[in-house]
Formats: structure tokens, C-alpha cells, sequence
């Protein structure tokens, strides 16, 4: 049995990654403080925002290896605390964004603005700086969802974006949908939705931020393109429904995608089964498992299902998306994608190389 001391407790904490980087806890300078009396550890740890939905997780694993460590210990304390390193200017374009996911499906009617929306509040709530991009242009329903309208300001050169209220965090959104009156169809070319696209990445005041989700028209276009070459992305999840035809349409966009080398980061099942309220009985709609099996054939991971659910609809409908994570019933399904997409790139950066080490600031 091990004597606890702090340079004891500090050994066995190095031996835990940094959800973010993948590098040890002690290389970044975040172990804040180790306290140890001869009844309790107590530990100040600091994580980034941008793994702001793994630090229950990361927490839980570090307060059971100190209990597996020094079981005579009766009492173990862990706090999380920020730890910030600021976002590095992506391409040409000078986004600050540690990362960057497109949302995007090979047709439409999947709910892939919903659950692109959901993705980008649910890390929004967690604590990350999260920014939310409505790159569908043909048909920007983001706004309707989020209940935003208006048109945006300018300001010193820059487009200010609308913000959503997501707890304690102001969630920027930018859509085509602000900037053309409600009901006119955009009837544009390969050129003119390139610019738009890049204009609206390059010139909005987007800040420092630890994610943007980019809700991606539907089908292979064009944009996919332009995205990639405009800045470098973290990688794409696919949304899909169950039946056959869906996954066609799915593994379609899954090519266009690994085409231009966008990777991939994950496929969520949407509209998965329905269970009837009346008599609790599940019913497989549009099938069962296809996203899973197609994720399995393809080797992407499967972030989660979604059900189809009356609330979900009726919150999107009046503008109140975000009330799908005060919903007892939804915010699970929810929650663990965010979790899975968040853990799926924190296994990627520990996978990586490790990266040169930098000075403590």
C-alpha cells in the first residue's frame, strides 16, 4: 500500500491524459494544487473548455485512481478548474477555432439542422465556446429552430452574429437565413455560394472559440469543397434515419466527404423508433440499427440514436430547440452524442504524435 504524498499523488496524475491534447496532466502545467493530510487528497485540476462535457468523466477518473491508489485515504477531493490556451487562426480566413465539425447528410428531411443545432447547445451548455454556422443556404432553417431573426450589424468591418442564450454561455449563430428576406429562394451559382460561405466564415465576429459546427446543406455538393479548402476541419458527422434508402443517401455523403479529405467523426442515427406515450410500446418506423450497421461496414463511429419524439418536433417548431436538454426524456440521447463526438476527438489527439512541449504561461 502506497504512502500518500503529494509527489506520490502527482506521479499517478501524470499518468492521466488531458482530455484535449491527449498529453499528460503534468506536462501542461494543470495540476494546480495537491493537498495531502493523512485522511484526505485534495486536487485542483485544470481542463480546458473545450472538453467541457468530459470533465464529470475525467473527474470520476481521476478521484478512482487516487481511492484505487490510497485506499487508507478516507476522504478524496477533485476540482475542476479552467485552464485556457487560446484557439490558433485557422487558414487563410483567420477563424480562431480549436475545432471545427461539419453536420452533414446525403439528403434532406433526416433532421440534420436539428441535430446540428443540438450539438452545437449541448457543448454550448457544457461550457465550451461554441459557434454555430448555417451553411445550409438553399434552405437556412437554423434561425426558425433557434427562434433568432433580424439582420445583422456591422461593426469595425466585421458581421456581428445573432447569439443564443445557452446557460451561462452566448452562443454565436450565423445564417444566410438573416441576410435574405423570409420566403425568397437564393438562386445562385458554385461561385457566388463559395463567397458566401467564405464571407460568412472570414468576416463574422465569431471570437475565440472552442468549437463551430457547421450545419452543411444536404447531398454532395459544392460546399464540402469550399470548406475544405477554406480552413481545416476537425472532421464531419453524418445524420441518417434507419431505412435503406436514407443509408444510400448516407454513404454517399460519407464518400463525398473522404473525397476531400474531410475526416470522419461519426454518424447519428435521427428518428431511430417511437414510443407510443399511450401505451409505452416501441415502434421501429423507418427500421431498426441501419446507422449502426452502416457505421460498423464503413469504420466510423456511432455517436448515438435519436427517437422520434413529439416534444423534439414542437420545441423546433416554436423556435425553443434548446428546450430538448430540459426535457428528461430527450436530453440523454443528446448529451451522449455530445460526449461520444468530444471523447472520439479527444482519442484522436492522444493517437496523434505527441505535439513539441510548450512552455507553462
Amino acid at each position: 500500500m502506497s504512502t500518500p504524498t503529494a509527489t506520490a499523488v502527482t506521479t499517478l496524475l501524470a499518468a492521466i491524459p488531458d482530455p484535449e491534447t491527449g498529453r499528460p496532466l503534468t506536462e501542461m502545467g494543470q495540476i494546480v494544487s495537491v493537498d495531502v493530510t493523512a485522511d484526505a487528497i485534495r486536487t485542483t485540476v485544470g481542463l480546458a473548455t473545450h472538453s467541457a462535457i468530459l470533465w464529470k468523466t475525467t473527474r470520476a477518473r481521476i478521484e478512482e485512481s487516487l481511492r484505487t491508489a490510497f485506499p487508507q485515504v478516507a476522504r478524496v477531493d477533485v476540482t475542476i478548474v479552467p485552464h485556457e490556451r487560446p484557439p490558433a487562426k485557422l487558414g487563410q480566413i483567420g477563424l480562431e477555432a480549436k475545432s471545427v465539425i461539419a453536420v452533414g447528410s446525403g439528403k434532406g428531411g433526416v433532421g440534420k439542422s436539428t441535430i446540428a443545432a443540438s450539438i452545437a447547445i449541448g457543448l454550448a451548455r457544457a461550457g465550451s465556446r461554441t459557434g454555430l454556422l448555417d451553411a445550409d443556404v438553399y434552405g437556412p432553417s437554423v434561425p426558425h429552430l433557434l427562434g433568432l431573426g433580424g439582420r445583422p450589424q456591422i461593426e469595425h468591418g466585421k458581421i456581428v452574429p445573432m447569439t443564443l442564450a445557452v446557460g451561462d454561455q452566448s452562443m454565436p449563430v450565423m445564417s444566410m437565413g438573416f441576410l435574405v428576406p423570409p420566403g425568397e429562394a437564393v438562386v445562385w451559382r458554385g461561385p457566388m455560394l463559395h463567397g458566401a460561405i467564405t464571407q460568412m466564415l472570414r468576416d463574422t465576429a465569431w471570437g475565440p472559440l472552442d468549437y463551430l459546427v457547421i450545419d452543411m446543406p444536404p447531398g454532395t455538393g459544392d460546399i464540402a469543397l469550399t470548406l475544405s479548402q477554406a480552413l481545416p476541419l476537425s472532421g464531419a458527422v453524418v445524420v441518417c434515419t434507419p431505412q435503406d434508402v436514407a443509408l444510400l443517401d448516407a454513404t454517399k455523403a460519407i464518400a463525398m466527404f473522404r473525397k476531400v479529405n474531410i475526416p470522419l467523426l461519426g454518424m447519428v442515427e435521427n428518428m431511430s423508433f417511437f414510443v407510443c406515450p399511450d401505451t409505452n410500446k416501441r415502434w421501429d418506423i423507418f427500421g431498426t440499427g441501419g446507422a449502426r450497421r452502416t457505421a460498423h461496414d464503413l469504420d466510423i463511429p456511432f455517436l448515438g440514436e435519436v427517437p422520434i419524439q413529439i416534444p423534439i418536433r414542437e420545441h423546433g417548431d416554436a423556435g425553443r430547440a434548446a428546450a430538448v436538454y430540459d426535457d428528461p426524456a430527450s436530453r440523454p440521447y443528446f448529451e451522449a452524442i455530445c460526449e461520444r463526438l468530444v471523447g472520439n476527438l479527444a482519442a484522436t489527439a492522444a493517437a496523434s504524435p505527441p505535439l513539441p512541449s510548450l512552455p507553462v504561461l
